[in-house]
């Protein structure tokens, strides 16, 4: 009954949760851009470069970004080794570390969890709304938490997983400083409480996230197998506010983070060339839960900012007020 679960769930979901902002986003009088550049001529990293580090100093806050093109290696970053809180992003490395459990045959998709009273949170997701004693599947689980951003799915999955394996994955990928501490709103339950105290949920760098997403599109998180299931669950991502925001017809792999003081997003774009992108936000002044606000902004700006440099795909557009062209087109 697991995905089927998911299946009677993904009709109001899609009318309820913030992917439909995308629309705002493309309000009359905004700029529609669609590409004219040739695969050779995508990637201008230094124009790039100037145009994101603009918006970033013009930010209420601290912004870093990673950057790279997975098929010309370019890459370019800014505070790339600063650690960040991650809000909701932690949630991939959950979600790495749940399919190496899979892989080792340690834990299996069809799993049955109980959902409990106890088990539910609040904030993002749906979970906490069903019945108690309600049975989904271990797949369930990690649809919801990386699609919709499911905190008690979330915390049924650590359950199963182990705080601490997460860390062990992690650093076995060479992310030393990609970490979750608790379960969400169980602050109690974290296994490092002064970095709790400091980041929140989960903490880690523009350059680790880059690097983890890098290697799921290349196989080499998991497996090949396992990668392309992780990347075909981020595909489904329902909030598309942030980088993704200004953008109409661009396929992308991606998960969200925000909380008060922080906004995050990592994303595998599939432009011209493949792209990895991560934009880290914190200490923002203005910590307002409206689809304007300056992070929500900043963030939309940057992503419509890397889909023109590395050139978009046919038929797809970046729909951005106040600009009135975009590079090479």
């Amino acid at each position: 009954m697991g995905r089927s679960l998911v299946a009677r769930l993904a009709l109001p979901l899609l009318l309820v949760l913030p992917g439909c902002a995308t629309a705002q986003g493309k309000a009359a009088g905004a700029s529609v851009t669609t590409s004219t550049q040739s695969p050779g001529a995508a990637g201008d990293t230094a124009s790039l470069r100037a145009e994101l580090d603009r918006i970033a100093e013009a930010h209420h806050g601290v912004v870093g970004y990673s950057i790279r093109d997975l098929d010309t290696g370019a890459e370019l970053s800014r505070r790339g080794d600063e650690t960040f809180p991650t809000a909701s992003l932690i949630k991939v490395p959950i979600l790495v570390t749940l399919y190496d459990l899979v892989e080792q045959g340690k834990i299996s998709l069809d799993d049955p969890l109980t959902v409990l009273a106890i088990d539910k949170v609040p904030g993002s997701g749906v979970m906490q709304f069903l019945h108690d004693g309600i049975l989904v599947t271990v797949h369930d689980a990690a649809w919801l938490m990386s699609t919709e951003s499911d905190n008690t799915a979330t915390n049924l999955l650590l359950d199963r997983i182990v705080i601490r394996r997460v860390w062990e994955k992690m650093e076995s990928l060479g992310l030393q400083h990609t970490k979750v501490h608790s379960k969400t709103f169980l602050r109690i339950s974290s296994v490092a409480m002064d970095s709790s105290r400091k980041y929140g949920l989960g903490v880690a760098t523009p350059n680790e996230m880059v690097r983890l997403f890098s290697l799921m599109a290349e196989g080499k998180a998991v497996s090949p197998s396992a990668d392309s299931a992780m990347l075909y669950i981020l595909e489904h991502n329902s909030d598309n506010t942030l980088l993704q925001r200004y953008l109409d017809g661009v396929r992308a792999a991606h998960k969200t983070g925000a909380v008060d003081a922080a906004r995050t997003e990592c994303s595998l774009f599939y432009l011209r060339t493949r792209v990895v992108a991560c934009v880290f936000t914190k200490e923002n002044q203005d910590r307002r839960w409206i689809l304007d606000s300056e992070p929500q902004v900043t963030m939309a700006r940057m992503g419509a900012a890397i889909a023109r440099a590395f050139g978009l795909p046919d038929s797809a557009s970046v729909a951005e007020p106040g600009v009135a062209g975009s590079p090479g087109s």
